[in-house]
């Protein structure tokens, strides 16, 4: 007979530990969260007009580590066209002219927001997301140089592209469109840019057309597009999805967008988009990282809280991603994880 205590902690080993949202108690809109060699990092828009706030980041080994750890500063730049308001951050491990990198795609502007917002772009000079970096410059179509945010990018077929979402033509009084473009090497466009995605569905518009936001999905051979619809504001601000249909994904046409959304508001959760996808520890399992608000009026600002949940799979091989959670459900761990004695 094995001793008493031997089959307590048994039980506690097999038993899996569970975790609630949110991940952070404010400041955590846009979020991306990527999972590599042992560490969880996350990081978020800080939105702020001081040029000391920069870019923040958070790690842990756990989901329970990396929600009790404290951001820290990994990038910030005195550069008045580019100090403050730091939107969408993403970080995206690539090769390079100079090896495999962490890239950092992210937004800033002036002091003054918001009408001067675009992109940048910055190389790890270390093996982790944390960095350091360098800045390697501002990424932007020469014949279409406006406002741009919310910067992602999609490896296919041997090539790599950048999108984004920008205006159509009078800013903040036109569609809010996603766009894609070539890249030569991770900091360089090429060619022109492409329109990609429309707000052309009633639920798409709501109180402003926008597309944005886009991120990649990608399941076997299948390559998905998921973006935000309708103003960030918005209570009702949700994901669409397109699916590629195959050719060149410059062509509007290679896109095939479902008619309705895949994520809405639910449960007592408002605002509920802006989201990216990572790995469990194991690579077994698909989850969404996405941002929302208990206030029934959406929010726009820094009191959105950062949320993660499983993302499940329809015999389709479409991504089912369910309703938000609430914010008081227990939700088991991410397969794999491992915490320390």
């Amino acid at each position: 007979m094995r001793p008493l205590h031997f089959l307590l902690v048994l039980h506690a080993t097999a038993t899996a530990q569970t975790f609630h949202n949110p991940l952070n108690p404010d400041h955590g809109s846009d979020p991306w969260l990527q999972y590599y060699k042992g560490t969880y990092y996350l990081t978020a828009t800080t939105w702020s007009g001081s040029a000391a706030t920069g870019i923040t980041m958070k790690r842990g080994h756990t989901i329970a580590e990396l929600s009790a750890a404290t951001p820290v500063t990994i990038w910030s730049d005195a550069t008045a066209s580019r100090c403050c308001n730091v939107w969408a951050p993403e970080f995206h491990l690539l090769k390079g002219p100079h090896g495999r990198r962490w890239y950092l795609y992210y937004v800033a502007g002036p002091a003054s927001c918001c009408a001067r917002q675009y992109i940048h772009v910055l190389e790890s000079q270390g093996s982790t997301p944390l960095g350091p970096y360098a800045y390697m410059g501002r990424l932007f179509d020469p014949a279409n140089d406006n406002w741009a945010v919310d910067p992602t990018v999609l490896q296919l077929a041997g090539r790599l592209y950048l999108l984004w979402s920008g205006y159509a033509g009078t800013l903040f009084r036109s569609n809010q469109d996603i766009y894609m473009m070539a890249l030569s090497n991770p900091w360089t466009l090429t060619g022109s840019r492409a329109l990609i995605s429309e707000p052309v569905l009633a639920w798409e518009k709501g109180t402003a057309p926008v597309n944005e936001a886009p991120e990649i999905l990608v399941h076997g051979k299948a390559t998905f597009l998921v973006f935000s619809a309708t103003w960030c504001g918005n209570p009702g601000y949700k994901l669409g999805i397109a699916s590629y249909t195959g050719g060149d994904p410059l062509r509007q046409e290679a896109w095939a967008k479902d008619p309705n959304p895949v994520f809405q508001p639910a449960d007592g959760q408002y605002s509920t988009a802006h989201n990216g996808f990572f790995k469990s520890p194991d690579g077994k399992e698909d989850w969404l990282v996405y941002h929302g608000t208990t206030s029934p009026k959406g929010a726009c600002d820094n009191t959105r809280t950062t949320r993660i949940q499983k993302l499940g799979w329809n015999a389709d091989g479409t991504p089912n991603f369910g309703a938000p959670l609430d914010l008081g459900t227990e939700i088991p761990e991410p397969s794999g994880e491992r915490r320390r004695p």
